[in-house]
């Protein structure tokens, strides 16, 4: 992986993340953001994929992750209540 694929992961999970966060209502800053995106893209596409559902392009990567990022939140809100 190159320096400009970390760049697109990065910008992509931010964005992911902070859409995931407004729509939880969860509070975070750039970083968890990000984190909160990387790691909702990998949980989308497994939860997606089970479904049947194929990510293709950036907004489908983008809309992916979100609904990760979502489930990862809800699943996190569960844990540490």
């Amino acid at each position: 992986m190159d320096i400009k694929n970390i760049i697109i992961t990065c910008v992509i999970g931010a964005v992911s993340g902070w859409i995931a966060s407004l729509i939880m209502n969860s509070k975070g800053g750039l970083i968890r953001n990000i984190i909160m995106g990387i790691v909702g893209g990998f949980v989308g596409s497994w939860a997606l994929g089970l479904l049947g559902f194929v990510e293709s392009g950036l907004l489908g990567t983008i809309i992916t992750s979100v609904v990760g990022a979502c489930i990862v939140i809800f699943i996190g809100r569960l844990i540490f209540k």
